[in-house]
């Protein structure tokens, strides 16, 4: 599994060298990959701390922190080459959790596809066509930012939902 971020966060991955960590966002993404069997522990406070993944890696739309924390359209432009070299480079993903639209629509545009045929939404599965042999599957989430959870629009348990359908194609992929 890949999940595609939108940028390092200025208090997490910018400061910390690791996506997620030591920011709002990461205390839900890591206790949720715990509790999955994809991380070790459920915390992750610094890029030595001892936490490691399985079978899951993480990455963003954005490769720089951005100003005011929301990137520009034309970061956004030039930063998915390194999306698509990513991708091209990890044929053995088989899925790819965008976590927000603007990852939705990155991972689209580094695989060349019609954003129109793709909407985004909450839990929405998508085939990604002439993605490598046995294609790859685009699950959508809320960003698990600060803003998403205290308003509820993402909750832990729809959080999870996303990584109980997440398990469910890694199991059925194989």
């Amino acid at each position: 599994m890949l999940i595609v971020g939108l940028a390092p966060g200025m208090h997490g991955a910018n400061r910390s060298g690791r996506p997620f960590t030591g920011d709002h966002a990461g205390i839900l993404l890591y206790q949720t990959l715990h509790n999955f069997g994809f991380a070790n522990r459920s915390v992750s406070v610094s890029a030595d701390d001892g936490l490691e993944l399985s079978d899951c890696r993480i990455t963003n739309a954005v490769k720089c922190l951005p100003p005011q924390n929301k990137p520009e359209p034309m970061e956004i432009r030039t930063c998915n080459r390194y999306l698509a070299d990513e991708l091209d480079a990890s044929p053995e993903v088989q899925v790819i959790v965008a976590l927000g639209g603007i990852a939705h629509r990155s991972v689209l545009v580094a695989q060349k596809l019609k954003q129109s045929e793709f909407a985004f939404k909450h839990g929405a599965r998508h085939r990604l066509p002439n993605s490598g042999e046995r294609g790859r599957i685009l699950i959508d989430s809320y960003h698990c930012s600060r803003y998403n959870t205290q308003t509820r629009r993402l909750t832990p348990e729809s959080f999870a939902e996303i990584f109980i359908t997440v398990r469910t194609e890694l199991e059925r992929l194989g």
